[in-house]
C-alpha cells in the first residue's frame, strides 16, 4: 500500500548511489546477494537477543534491496536478476520472525509459525498471479519498472519492513504484531484471490 509513496521519495537518493555503484563496475546480483547476507545477518543477531543490531542490518538488507533494482536499470537488467531478487527477498521475509522465533521459542513460536503460514500462502498468491499475467500478456507499473508483474495489495514491503523494524524496538510485543501482520497478510492474499478470479475466472 505505501510502497509507491516510500519510491516516490527514495528513488532519487538510491538513483544517485545506484549510479555511483555502476559507475564503480559493482553488478545488481552482488547487491541482492550482500542484501541477503545482511538479512541473513539480521535474523541472526535477534535470535541471540541483539534486537538494536538486528534493526541495523534489517535497514542496510533493505538498502540494497533497494539498490540492486536501481543498479539494474543502468546496466541493464536481466530475467536471472529479477528471478533472484524476488527469491532472495522472500527468504529474508521468512528469515526474521524465524530470529524472533528462535529468541524465545515459548513466547513468540506459534504467533510465528501463523506469520510464516500467511507470508507463505500470500508469495505464493503473488507469484501464481505474476505467471498468471505473463500468459495473458498483462503489464503493471504500479510498482515502477519491474521483471515480473506486480500486484499491489495492503500488506507490500514498506509495511513488512514497518512491522519488522517495530518488532527490534519492542521485541516483547512479537506475539500482537505477528498475529496483526498475519491478519493484514492474509486480507492481501484474499483480495488478491478476488482480482484473479475476477480477471482470469
Amino acid at each position: 500500500m505505501l510502497d509507491g509513496w516510500a519510491h516516490r521519495k527514495i528513488d532519487p537518493g538510491l538513483s544517485a548511489m545506484a549510479t555511483q555503484l555502476a559507475a564503480a563496475g559493482v553488478r545488481a546480483n552482488a547487491i541482492t546477494y550482500a542484501g541477503l547476507v545482511l538479512g541473513l545477518a539480521a535474523a541472526a543477531a535477534i535470535a541471540f537477543g541483539a534486537y538494536w543490531a538486528g534493526l541495523a542490518l534489517i535497514l542496510a538488507s533493505r538498502l540494497c534491496d533497494g539498490l540492486d533494482g536501481a543498479v539494474a536499470r543502468i546496466n541493464g537488467k536481466t530475467d536471472f536478476g529479477g528471478y533472484l531478487d524476488i527469491v532472495l527477498d522472500f527468504a529474508f521475509y521468512g528469515a526474521v520472525p524465524l530470529g524472533f522465533m528462535i529468541a524465545d521459542p515459548e513466547a513468540n513460536a506459534i504467533a510465528g509459525g501463523v506469520l510464516l503460514l500467511a507470508f507463505y500462502v500470500n508469495g505464493a498468491s503473488f507469484l501464481a498471479y505474476a505467471v498468471m499475467a505473463e500468459k495473458h500478456r498483462l503489464k503493471s507499473r504500479a510498482r515502477g519498472e519491474k521483471s515480473l508483474f506486480f500486484t499491489t495489495g495492503l500488506a507490500e514491503a514498506s509495511e513488512t519492513l514497518a512491522v519488522f523494524v517495530a518488532m527490534c524496538l519492542f521485541p516483547q510485543w512479537f506475539a500482537i504484531f505477528a498475529y496483526a501482520f498475519a491478519l493484514i497478510t492474509l486480507y492481501t492474499t484474499v483480495s488478491r484471490i478476488v482480482l484473479a478470479a475476477g480477471r482470469f475466472g
